[in-house]
């Protein structure tokens, strides 16, 4: 296995590998839904709430825990054990994956009724054998992470999504051209999905294979039965969590498409289009959690081998750098999303109808800052043992989205305005809830007025600013795109400003990235 990265390294590798993961994702889902329209970018998203929610089952807690556990081994000088603790959890990913595609494969059908939309159908078909192949790589990622080591994870990231772009949508485009249904073509840029996890299987097998080495300890190994039970003492939690979240969306998408079609008689190609352009304003609301990913993945084992340690320490500083990180990334890029939440969507998504589009964005986007603040918080909760805990949050968050929705969806003055806002309410609630939980949790109790009030000031003036810019520059300037971007450069380069001139950023944050303390030398931060 290559040699252990630090906190902060192995977040940044995660976190490049995350961010051309999206630039290629907005390659090919901005296209696609161009592509698809209103109708067929319905059916592409409610076809992967199934796949979400088979996803989570069997993949959502296993890496966690094997992260978690084979960082544990490791850093208590346990190599015989770590590599055990993977061959273990390689056969339970297996018999998950086995049984997840099975179910999508023969219940397609079921699940395309379940979810309203019977043209579904096709799409969770071809997304059968993707869940399987997911659930193996997992195994290797979640080994791979809990060694330290976070290039794997990026790289086969990378490929999933190279072979989505070229595939899926060279295949989405000449179903179209060809004159095929919506949901053929839908069900064919689902099938890049499936190509890309395949790829990206074999690569991570060849990795592992390649960088495999001899344990270096003499240490004796548990019994595969005592291990099983740890696994899944920590994974069924944690799968019960992010199972819930793909459950709620999957169960909110069918009261939305059903109120939307008995409660306001919407056909079922009318209800999806609208659920289409809410799913595209879902595409770059989701792009801020996305992020998250990175941290944490490298959380959970980094703040588990120092809790291990007794590091309290340590502890205390992974808790208030991945914290604060996730407020000067959340925060801004939530916040920008609205302000510019109309141009935003005019620009990228040209055949959909924009006002409607923005006006739901700009409800997302403020959402999408509570969900970057769930998913930090979860894993902190996690690494500390407490994974019921995000459960019941989740479970309180996932009642009031449902409540809500199902309510608002059905006044026709309302409409499909009623879901970002009860997505809105759900993670306002579910992270409020969890960030107290943590504080009960740390042997340190973290300062979020300290840690968030710059970012939130910065980040506020920042989307002030560029609403503001948009504006101007629209009166004298009849072109949308040019106004959209010189706005996104102007609130970048404002936010960067007020970064340095608050001082949210400190010294020692910046000596844990590499080249920091000459960074924090050429921005003079003390």
């Amino acid at each position: 296995m290559a040699k252990k990265q630090s906190f902060f390294g192995g977040a940044a590798v995660l976190a490049a590998g995350i961010i051309i993961v999206k630039l290629i994702g907005a390659l090919f889902k901005i296209p696609l839904a161009n592509v698809l329209g209103e109708t067929g970018n319905g059916i592409f998203n409610q076809s992967y709430y199934i796949y979400s929610v088979f996803l989570s089952v069997s993949t959502a807690g296993l890496p966690v825990a094997l992260s978690k556990l084979v960082s544990e081994a490791r850093s208590l000088g346990r190599e015989r054990q770590a590599r055990k603790i993977f061959r273990v959890s390689f056969a339970v990913f297996f018999a998950l994956g086995l049984a997840s595609f099975l179910a999508m494969w023969f219940g397609n059908t079921f699940f395309a009724g379940f979810l309203e939309n019977s043209k579904t159908a096709l799409g969770i078909r071809a997304l059968a054998p993707a869940v399987f192949c997911v659930g193996c790589l997992s195994a290797f990622r979640g080994y791979a992470q809990g060694c330290g080591n976070m290039t794997p994870t990026a790289v086969s990231q990378i490929l999933e999504a190279v072979c989505k772009l070229f595939v899926g949508l060279g295949l989405a485009l000449y179903l179209v051209r060809a004159g095929e249904a919506v949901e053929v073509a839908a069900a064919g840029a689902i099938t890049g999905v499936t190509v890309g996890t395949i790829l990206s299987l074999v690569y991570l097998l060849a990795n592992y294979l390649r960088r495999r080495e001899p344990p270096r300890t003499a240490d004796v190994p548990d019994g595969a039965g005592a291990i099983a039970r740890q696994l899944l003492k920590y994974a069924v939690p944690i799968t019960l969590s992010s199972s819930m979240v793909a459950l709620i969306s999957t169960i909110d998408s069918k009261f939305v498409m059903m109120q939307l079609q008995d409660k306001l008689r919407y056909t079922e190609d009318a209800a999806s289009a609208l659920y289409g352009t809410y799913g595209a304003a879902m595409n770059l609301y989701n792009l801020p959690s996305s992020l998250m990913a990175a941290l944490t993945a490298s959380v959970i084992p980094y703040l588990s081998a120092a809790l291990a340690r007794r590091d309290a320490a340590g502890a205390k500083a992974v808790i208030g750098s991945s914290l604060r990180v996730t407020a000067l990334l959340a925060f801004p890029m939530g916040l920008g999303l609205w302000a510019l939440a109309t141009p935003i969507m005019a620009l990228l998504y040209p055949r959909y109808d924009a006002e409607l589009g923005g006006a739901l964005l700009a409800v997302l986007g403020v959402a999408s800052l509570f969900v970057c603040l769930m998913l930090i918080s979860n894993a902190i909760l996690q690494a500390h043992g407490q994974v019921y805990v995000s459960i019941v949050t989740m479970l309180l968050g996932g009642v009031v989205k449902i409540a809500l929705n199902y309510r608002l969806v059905a006044i026709p003055a309302v409409n499909i305005h009623g879901a970002p806002i009860g997505t809105l309410c759900c993670f306002a609630a579910v992270a409020a809830l969890n960030l107290y939980f943590v504080r009960r949790a740390a042997a340190e109790k973290p300062n979020y007025l300290a840690l968030f009030a710059k970012p939130l000031l910065a980040s506020l003036l920042m989307a002030l600013c560029a609403r503001a810019a948009y504006t101007a520059l629209y009166a004298r300037v009849a072109s949308a795109a040019l106004c959209t971007g010189v706005s996104i450069v102007l609130a970048v380069a404002v936010y960067a400003a007020l970064i340095v001139a608050l001082r949210v950023v400190t010294r020692d944050d910046l000596a844990l990235l590499p080249k920091g303390e000459k960074l924090a030398r050429l921005l003079r931060v003390k």
